[in-house]
């Protein structure tokens, strides 16, 4: 078992900053990649991006690519998404992910976070 807590989100104005953090506890050992997703009103959840734990290889969407950007901290078992140039289309409720058994970073994800909420002001 994987658990995951979110935290970070909030209200910005267009334009602005912020970085979501994921911590991560439990058989982290056996993750192979870490993800955001996110999921706005009356929308399908959508893949943001995503980084294999063992190569720290990453992965976006196209709509937050150049804009988004997910690291890790090893010591801290935490990943991080920092978004700059941030647009009103990017709100939504963002969830962390982690998938244990290698299939693919874009869905298919085991253990799943609360969720943090972004809200982005025109």
């Amino acid at each position: 078992q994987v658990q995951l807590v979110e935290s970070g989100g909030g209200l910005v104005q267009a334009g602005g900053s912020l970085r979501l953090s994921c911590a991560a506890s439990g058989r982290t050992f056996s993750t192979y990649f870490m993800g955001w997703f996110r999921q706005a009103p009356g929308k399908e959840r959508e893949f943001v991006a995503a980084l294999r734990w063992s190569t720290t290889s990453t992965y976006y969407a196209d709509s937050v690519k150049g804009r988004f950007t997910i690291s890790r901290d090893n010591a801290k078992n935490t990943v991080y998404l920092q978004m700059n140039s941030l647009k009103p289309e990017d709100t939504a409720n963002y969830y962390c992910a982690a998938q244990s058994r290698y299939y693919s970073p874009y869905e298919r994800y085991d253990y799943w976070g609360q969720g943090t909420q972004v809200t982005v002001s025109s």
